[in-house]
């Protein structure tokens, strides 16, 4: 096997094409290897409507930016025909090294995506010597394909939760397939609220799927998000994840420790101490911050007192255990006369939530979904918005969203 024929297996070139021709030019800089194909006179190529083999009408040549060869940028030059169909009339062929309109190759492309998934966009343009403009394009383009390809028919159970866009308030919104153990998001998008669960109903109608088969839907405990789901999938039950439980609580707690730390001095490391729980990996000073608020009475360790109750209704084995569980601790948080004290409030309006969304809490335990995935997808978005140090705008983050965890990875794969 000669260099030609290693450079044309690697491009996927075939008959009637073939090399013609390499130059280095050693002037530029970097260096540029540009290598010529052509094909034999009166050659013969497929009509891309019906795939006819036609006689050339005219051509005109292209260039695409191929891998680098070695340190040297390489580029691939032919002369490409339009055919005349007796069918279709005159087109212009597909060639087999790149996609249409494209002035790069499909493995150029393909290494542009992987570069993607694992670092900023801005450093993965400097590394293959393009713009991040013409970088975004290929991910845009290849999200587009993959996402127009999803089919919703057999979607039964969805999660979604909204992720950070932006500080000041700028959210995105991602949908799972909750029965998808790889690549799960099928939906993102801007903002958050009922608005969303509207968008989500009709991108799923055009992707085969219907909201009358959606038989569960697992979320927090927005207003906002269950008013969606009540209007847009009145079929579904709504089931609220246990994490979000546990975080109505401890975002009460942080409340109360901070009303309560402007009337007077709590003990050093109670901040992190209340937020774990008390089997947790607590540090000694944790554990005598703990210490102290218990022998103290202070406030913030009955607020801390009654989110370690929770922990005793989530080892509920059956939906049963899980109801006569969850009774108790409303009886016995009752009992610790949480209003003799204005600062405990953020734990009483927590409690009030729980009794408000109760049946969808306890559907947890007849439910085997969680958005415990999304909430790890969650911390990936995260540390690629901090990574690129955020993002121009919402739909550069969703499309990163999208490349990290979507079926695009499977177009990345085939491409």
């Amino acid at each position: 096997m000669n260099g030609n024929d290693i450079i044309s297996l690697g491009l996927g070139i075939e008959s009637p094409w073939k090399i013609s021709g390499q130059t280095l030019n050693q002037e530029s800089t970097p260096h540029e290897l540009r290598i010529s194909l052509s094909t034999d006179r009166g050659a013969s190529f497929p009509c891309p409507v019906c795939k006819k083999p036609c006689k050339a009408h005219d051509f005109r040549e292209n260039t695409w930016r191929h891998l680098n060869f070695f340190q040297h940028h390489c580029y691939i030059t032919a002369a490409v025909p339009r055919i005349r169909c007796e069918e279709h009339g005159v087109k212009k062929i597909e060639v087999p090294w790149a996609r249409r309109g494209s002035k790069f190759t499909l493995l150029f492309e393909q290494v542009a995506l992987s570069l993607v998934k694992e670092m900023p966009v801005r450093s993965a343009a400097r590394i293959i010597g393009i713009t991040d403009k013409k970088l975004w394009r290929i991910v845009f383009y290849y999200i587009s394909v993959s996402m127009n390809k999803l089919d919703l028919s057999t979607l039964t159970a969805i999660g979604f939760d909204e992720t950070a866009s932006k500080r000041r308030h700028n959210y995105v919104t991602v949908f799972i397939d909750l029965d998808k153990e790889k690549q799960p998001v099928i939906f993102a998008t801007v903002g958050k609220g009922k608005e969303v669960l509207r968008q989500f109903k009709q991108f799923l109608h055009r992707h085969g799927g219907h909201a009358d088969r959606i038989v569960e839907v697992v979320c927090d405990m927005s207003k906002a998000f269950l008013a969606g789901v009540g209007e847009y999938f009145d079929k579904a039950t709504v089931t609220v994840d246990w994490f979000h439980v546990v975080q109505t609580f401890t975002e009460a707690v942080n409340k109360v420790r901070v009303l309560e730390s402007k009337q007077k001095e709590l003990p050093k490391h109670t901040r992190w101490a209340t937020l774990k729980n008390a089997d947790g990996t607590l540090t000694e000073n944790q554990k005598e911050a703990l210490a102290e608020l218990e022998r103290m009475d202070f406030f913030t360790a009955i607020a801390w007192r009654v989110k370690e109750k929770l922990r005793w209704i989530r080892k509920a084995a059956t939906p049963r255990a899980a109801t006569w569980r969850l009774s108790h601790f409303l009886l016995n948080v009752s009992s610790m006369e949480l209003h003799r004290s204005p600062l405990l409030q953020p734990v009483i309006e927590a409690i009030e939530t729980v009794i408000r969304h109760r049946p969808a809490i306890e559907a947890r335990w007849q439910s085997q979904h969680s958005t415990a995935r999304l909430e790890g997808l969650n911390s990936l978005f995260q540390a690629a918005r901090a990574r690129a140090r955020g993002y121009r705008n919402p739909m550069t983050f969703i499309a990163m969203i999208y490349l990290i965890a979507s079926p695009i990875g499977n177009i990345i794969n085939s491409t």
